[in-house]
Order: structure tokens, then C-alpha cells, then sequence
């Protein structure tokens, strides 16, 4: 495989077209069984859930503050229940970061930190949304990050380097051009001076201001066939089959401590541009790939902030809930629910004013003592619990996965992540058997 031309792109060499020629080649063995019937085991549809730094310790944070010690959440309701090792293949950190780890989910290849699509090498590898298009199934991004971050990155480019968001925003519209593209990151889709339908806002902590460096991306998005919106009105109102949709300059949140500018209040939430996927999606009578990402999750643990890394959970929660209800419906929907990584060592602690470990941010005198984050109530009684932090970077602990549907019960184990890319591409290509 020719190694990564960043301007090209890899499928003017052809891979796509070679891959669905093979793929074709099997393709009603796929499809059916040796006397034509359906094959049990076929995932039509594929959901897959990513809550970015949702380790163990935040999804039982968030279950306790969701539905308490006798509650479940959507995302434990799934029939199977696994997890996964995250390192990645970097020569130089232990702990993976959301790119390398989004490339072992999207490729089945372990890689170096800051990879987008691409091997330890720097060679693109296929991503299960370029094996769906190439089954003639549409596709589909909603993230609550930048649409061109690393973990939608992954699935729909090829770059050596995460931060070049713009040549990923290209590679979505002219190259793998998923049918729906819907979350953040307007700033990279507009040069410099042109502000898009979000203002500039030179005087954020992280400045948020256009800077496409391939022009303006947008319109090249409508000239490529995409319909463009940027309001939650312009989402419902669309019956476009082809949609880019962007609904902030960056994230859809304001990641800080605890009362230094924090929000997450997502101008579409992450359920509506869900829905509104599934909804364009579900047409297609070959089935989908659909990739959901909260990256609340993983933003507020890096800033210590409990409260919202909680608020984010949930509003992951309502999603998965909405796409557990969309499969109930459709028995050929395989849909997967993990973590890509841990962030911030989260620990969930009773309250105790003599335990000093932490340094997260709180409004409880008792707890600013203790520099830990919280207390938070327990739903259903009069308990509390407190967060503990260790770090405010990633951590290389496992992630908890949850899915339900056909080859589900093969990700009901330990494995890498990788693993779990292999188990979705079979299930989507011809099941076990």
C-alpha cells in the first residue's frame, strides 16, 4: 500500500475501489446463508457508542448520580458486557491518547499517539466506515467534539497528525464522505477572517477563531453534494440525504474547573443529531454504519470537573438509551457502547474531610477541605459520594463495553481494542459461520 499522501488522499490509489471489489466477490455469501436464507448472525446496522475517557470509575460515577446503588443506565442494559485494553503502539508514552486509540477501534491496528487512520508507519489502514461504504451501506459521524477531532477523524481519514484537522475535514467531504456529519468544529472549515456562522472569539481561553488552511471547506462540502446547517432549526427542517452539520467553533461545551467558564450546554444535543442520523440512515435498505461520540466526558475529566463529566454521562446515556430503543425494533442492529480510554484516574470516595488526596475543585466547605471534587447526591437516598482525582491526564486502565445484537456475545470478554474492530467487521460482512 503506497504510503500517505496528505493532499491526495488515499482513495486516489484505489484501495476503496479494490476493497469493494473484493468485498463484492463474497458478497451474497455475506448477505445469506448456502440455500439463500437470511444469515442469522448479520449485523445490517452497526451503532457504535464512544464515551471518550469513560473508565469504570466515571460510568459508575454517573450511574450513581443518575439512578443510584438500584438503578441501571441505558448503557448497562445491553445483553453483553466486556472490556478493553487501550495501549497503543507509541514508542515513546505508555497510555494511548483518543487518535491512536480511535485508529485500534476504527483500523484494528495499534499505532502512535496523534494518529489519525494511519499505521505505525504512516500507511493509511481501512476504517469500518470505509468497509460499510464499500458494502454499499451508508454512513454517518455525530460527536460532540470536533467533527474533524481525533476519534470521528479516525473513522473517516488518513492523517499522520491529529492537529491537521483541515486536511480531515477535506478527506470527509471529497473522499470517505459519510452521509451525515454532525457535531463541532466550525473553525476548521473557514479561513482565516471568514467567521462562518459562529463568531470568532479571539479572547477564549483557547482561542476560538477560524482557521481552515485549505480554504473554505464548507463550500466545498455544498459543492461535493452536502447540505449545510448550522441551527437546530435548519437540522429538523433538512430532508437532505447528505448532511454537514456544524453547531459551535470547537466543542459543543466550555471544558474549565468548576466555575471558570465551565458549560456544557450543546446548542443540539447529542440525542437530537443522533435521531436525526438514525433517521437519514435507517433508509438506506442495505443498512449503516453509524459512529456517536460524547466528548464531554473525556474534556471535563481533563479539567477535574466532576459535575459536568457526570452531566456529560448522561446526556451519553439518553443517546445510548434512544439507540437501545432503535434496536429493540430491528433485531439485524449490532450496537456497541466503550470507552477509548480513561481520563483522570477517576475514583469514586465516600466523604471524609480527613482524606486529602485529590486536588479537584468543589463547593463543599467539607470537601475543600479534602481538595476532592464533590459531594455529589446518590439518587433515590440520602447518600453522597465525592470524586478523587489522580491525574489530570489520561490513564492506561481498562475501558467497560457494553453491546447487544448480532456477534455481540463475541466482544463478552477481555480484549484489545483492536478485537473489537475485528468483531464488528465480521458481523457486519457475514456474521460467525
Amino acid at each position: 500500500m503506497r504510503r500517505l499522501d496528505l493532499r491526495q488522499g488515499w482513495f486516489a490509489t484505489g484501495g476503496v475501489v479494490a476493497l469493494a471489489l473484493g468485498l463484492a466477490a463474497g458478497g451474497a455469501d455475506d448477505a445469506r446463508g448456502e440455500r439463500g436464507k437470511p444469515h442469522p448472525q448479520r449485523a445490517r446496522n452497526v451503532v457504535l457508542l464512544v464515551g471518550d475517557g469513560l473508565g469504570i470509575g466515571a460510568r459508575d460515577a454517573i450511574r450513581l448520580a443518575t439512578v443510584g446503588h438500584d438503578g441501571t443506565l441505558a448503557m448497562d442494559q445491553l445483553r453483553y458486557a466486556g472490556w478493553t485494553r487501550t495501549d497503543s503502539a507509541d514508542p515513546d508514552e505508555a497510555v494511548t491518547d483518543s487518535a491512536a486509540s480511535a485508529t485500534a477501534f476504527a483500523t484494528g491496528v495499534r499505532t502512535y499517539n496523534g494518529a489519525v487512520g494511519v499505521d505505525a508507519d504512516g500507511r493509511p489502514v481501512t476504517s469500518l466506515l470505509e468497509h460499510a461504504t464499500a458494502l454499499r451501506r451508508s454512513t454517518g459521524l455525530v460527536t460532540t467534539a470536533q467533527v474533524t477531532d481525533a476519534t470521528p477523524g479516525a473513522f473517516g481519514a488518513h492523517v499522520a497528525d491529529r492537529a491537521d484537522q483541515s486536511e480531515i475535514a477535506r478527506q470527509l467531504v471529497e473522499e470517505s464522505r459519510p452521509d451525515v456529519v454532525l457535531g463541532g468544529g466550525e473553525d476548521w472549515w473557514y479561513p482565516e477572517g471568514d467567521e462562518g456562522a459562529y463568531p470568532d472569539d479571539p479572547d477564549d481561553p483557547r482561542p476560538e477563531v477560524s482557521r481552515s488552511t485549505l480554504g473554505n471547506l464548507v463550500d466545498l462540502a455544498v459543492d461535493n453534494g452536502y447540505t449545510y446547517v448550522s441551527t437546530p432549526q435548519q437540522l429538523t427542517a433538512t430532508d437532505a440525504r447528505r448532511i454537514l452539520g456544524l453547531f459551535a467553533n470547537e466543542e459543543m461545551f466550555e471544558q474549565a474547573p468548576e466555575g471558570q467558564g465551565d458549560e456544557y450546554a450543546p446548542v443540539v444535543p447529542l440525542r437530537t443529531m443522533t435521531q436525526k442520523a438514525l433517521d437519514v440512515l435507517s433508509e438506506d435498505r442495505d443498512g449503516f454504519f453509524l459512529l456517536v461520540e460524547e466528548e464531554g466526558i473525556d474534556e471535563m475529566a481533563h479539567a477535574n470537573n466532576a459535575g459536568l463529566a457526570i452531566r456529560a454521562g448522561q446526556a451519553f446515556d439518553e443517546t445510548v438509551a434512544l439507540v437501545h430503543d432503535f434496536a429493540a425494533q430491528r433485531r439485524d442492529t449490532l450496537v456497541v457502547v466503550v470507552g477509548d480510554h480513561e481520563t483522570g484516574g477517576l475514583a469514586v470516595e465516600n466523604l471524609d474531610p480527613d482524606d486529602e488526596s485529590g486536588d479537584g475543585a468543589s463547593t463543599s466547605p467539607e470537601v475543600l477541605q479534602s481538595g476532592e471534587d464533590g459531594p455529589f447526591d446518590i439518587a433515590g437516598s440520602t447518600l453522597t459520594f465525592t470524586v478523587d482525582w489522580t491525574t489530570s491526564g489520561h490513564t492506561g486502565g481498562a475501558t467497560p463495553l457494553t453491546a447487544q445484537g448480532p456477534g455481540a456475545e463475541e466482544l463478552a470478554r477481555t480484549q484489545h481494542s483492536t478485537d473489537v474492530f475485528a468483531t464488528v467487521l465480521a458481523a457486519m460482512r457475514h456474521g460467525r459461520g
